[in-house]
């Protein structure tokens, strides 16, 4: 089991250390395993941690949570993306709260130059659901990356007319991928994996 993977999902999941922190946290350290072994006080030093999380990180204990995360991963053949990551989406990182870890799997490259998101309502109208395929018809030639939820309504079109169009297209979960969610969308889920994929920020349940 790779160690610094084990420390980078636990970080993940210290109480009171969020995606600010855990950044702060990997560029004063450099790694996540240099973070669960500093001091407490070395901890409690740096801008924005202060005492109360550097206890937090100290007195973590679910570590075998983590672990479980790994065996799900590498059974499932899900790629782990941490923030120092060749592969992590680099346009993110102009976020302060971007997420220090992602979960992906599929075969579309997340650091595409082109990648525009399609998102819209889950009870569409007809003209709505027309147009959006209409959109994504049009940018076949532009060598473009579909990007969009999986939701209900003009995200599942987005994903559909991207497919048909032969055009990568990567779903952002708001969950473990774990599951899909909605159900219904199972199979379109499988199809994205084929040509484009899907990411999130949560681990398994």
């Amino acid at each position: 089991m790779n160690p610094e993977l084990l420390y980078q999902i636990a970080l993940t999941m210290v109480p009171n250390i969020g995606p600010v922190q855990a950044k702060l946290l990997i560029e004063h350290f450099g790694s996540a395993e240099n973070i669960f072994n500093a001091k407490r006080k070395a901890l409690g030093c740096i801008e924005h941690i202060g005492d109360i999380r550097a206890k937090s990180v100290k007195e973590f204990t679910g570590f075998k949570d983590a672990e479980d995360e790994i065996k799900f991963i590498e059974k499932y053949k899900v790629k782990s993306l941490f923030i120092t990551d060749d592969d992590y989406p680099k346009r993110l990182l102009n976020c302060c709260d971007c997420p220090p870890m992602l979960y992906y799997k599929g075969n579309a490259n997340l650091n595409h130059s082109k990648i525009i998101s399609i998102i819209g309502t889950r009870n569409n109208t007809t003209y709505g659901r027309e147009l959006t395929e209409k959109l994504v018809e049009d940018l076949k030639q532009q060598d473009v990356i579909i990007c969009s939820g999986l939701a209900y309504g003009i995200d599942a079109i987005a994903h559909k007319a991207a497919l048909q169009n032969q055009l990568p297209t990567i779903g952002v979960l708001a969950h473990g991928l774990d599951s899909i969610y909605p159900s219904q969308h199972k199979s379109l889920a499988k199809d994205m994996l084929q040509n484009g994929g899907l990411l999130t920020e949560f681990m398994q349940k």
